[in-house]
């Protein structure tokens, strides 16, 4: 038991840190190019500046987000703390992540009357709403909504995970006496979560905000797609002779804008949907007799889904205008001592 705790730890740390490091650093770069460059305060880009604080929130969060699979030994406080904290991240990065997908929907439907829309005039109500009700529903626990004091649940919890999860706490059958154990120590996310928390947060908050944001991208290349179409046409009419490579460049740009689109849809959004859907068959009932596996679909589909606001940010050259600066000088810097050196020889 102690061998296959420590292993799945040694596999939490071995996959999660490589991804919270860079998480955290793209981040941190990202940030301090919007907040060096004046001419990106502007109300867009502080929905997206919200996004990336809730993005590097959660790339601190992505190692703890797997123990929340595992038996520990911990009092009630801490394992709610433990259960709370981490999920209130991710649904606050996942709402943020929303309303960037919303705010630049609004600009391309409706971009005459973009700035009446209600996320520009109460900019500061649309920032509560993407940080308060995730914050709310994942305190819901912490109000009374567990089951940390069903002691029939818990000896389920305690069977289940016999089959396997280890536990984190060296707890074995020998710490049990008279039929019962140390249930009040014992952290599992069935005592803090439960199925209808976690059923109501999967159909209720998750999927349909998933469904919200592949609509929005949809219906965004649907209406692209429309206006290449009447750029073409109106190229066509004026300039016959050029109209050719005009809708050469449009077409082959809007071919790279739906294979970016494709792409990240395949490597950030593909592997979070399938652990959600292993994750909901777990929940039902179905064993999970392989825990490595579990652990590698937690933290694989939640990282790569914290790589969509790094892939947008470093797509727009406004944003890593100062570090390529910064990179330019040092180059500059290196390539001059070199000269000198090579003059001094």
């Amino acid at each position: 038991m102690d061998s296959d705790d420590s292993e799945q730890e040694r596999l939490i740390f071995i996959i999660t840190l490589p991804l919270s490091s860079i998480i955290i650093l793209a981040n941190l770069l990202i940030i301090v190019g919007i907040a060096c460059n004046r001419q990106l305060h502007n109300t867009p880009n502080y929905f997206f500046l919200s996004l990336l604080v809730a993005d590097l929130c959660t790339g601190v969060a992505l190692p703890f987000i797997p123990w929340m699979g595992l038996n520990r030994t911990l009092d009630l406080h801490a394992c709610l703390f433990m259960h709370i904290f981490p999920n209130f991240l991710f649904l606050s990065f996942l709402f943020n992540l929303v309303m960037v997908h919303y705010e630049r929907y609004l600009c391309i439907v409706s971009p005459l009357h973009y700035s009446q829309f209600w996320v520009h005039r109460c900019f500061p109500a649309a920032l509560l709403t993407v940080w308060m009700p995730p914050l709310l529903y994942a305190s819901l626990p912490a109000f009374g909504w567990n089951n940390w004091n069903s002691g029939s649940h818990q000896n389920s919890s305690l069977d289940s995970n016999s089959t396997s999860y280890s536990s984190a706490g060296g707890l074995d059958s020998g710490n049990c006496s008279f039929g019962r154990c140390q249930d009040d120590e014992i952290c599992s996310y069935k005592q803090i979560l439960p199925k209808e928390f976690i059923y109501l947060e999967v159909y209720g908050l998750l999927v349909p905000a998933i469904l919200c944001i592949i609509g929005m991208t949809g219906r965004v290349l649907w209406i692209t797609r429309k206006q290449v179409k009447d750029i073409c046409k109106l190229h066509r009419a004026v300039e016959r002779q050029d109209a050719s490579d005009h809708e050469q460049k449009l077409n082959l740009r809007y071919a790279k804008c739906l294979a970016a689109v494709s792409i990240i849809f395949l490597l950030c959004w593909v592997p979070y949907i399938i652990y959600l859907h292993v994750s909901v068959q777990i929940l039902r009932g179905k064993r999970n007799n392989n825990p490595n596996l579990s652990i590698i679909l937690s933290c694989t589909g939640i990282g790569s889904m914290a790589i969509i606001p790094v892939i947008l940010g470093l797509a727009n050259r406004q944003y890593t205008e100062p570090m390529r600066k910064l990179l330019k000088k040092l180059r500059d810097g290196w390539t001059g001592v070199q000269n000198l050196e090579a003059a001094a020889s």
